[in-house]
């Protein structure tokens, strides 16, 4: 899974925003807005991480327990699909 290239994150006077770019800015009709961890995992995913792997960088990153850190992973993934941000 990886997030669609015509999109990226920037942090903006402290707010992590989602920024459509090319002709997914002229269909994106949303401000997205992460929070730090969900900035984090945006990253991982650009770098085409899997499930396994985003939960093992929340748990070596976090003070988290697998079970939590896998359940935040889907509900993450889950609202980036809902948006159709990832491919």
């Amino acid at each position: 899974m990886k997030i669609k290239p015509d999109f990226i994150l920037k942090n903006i006077a402290g707010s992590f925003v989602v920024i459509p770019l090319r002709s997914a800015a002229v269909n994106f009709n949303a401000v997205i807005k992460l929070s730090e961890t969900g900035a984090f995992l945006w990253e991982k995913l650009s770098q085409g991480a899997q499930k396994d792997e985003l939960v093992r960088a929340l748990l070596s990153e976090y003070d988290v327990d697998e079970a939590t850190a896998s359940a935040d992973v889907d509900k993450f993934i889950d609202k980036l699909k809902e948006a159709d941000l990832v491919e």
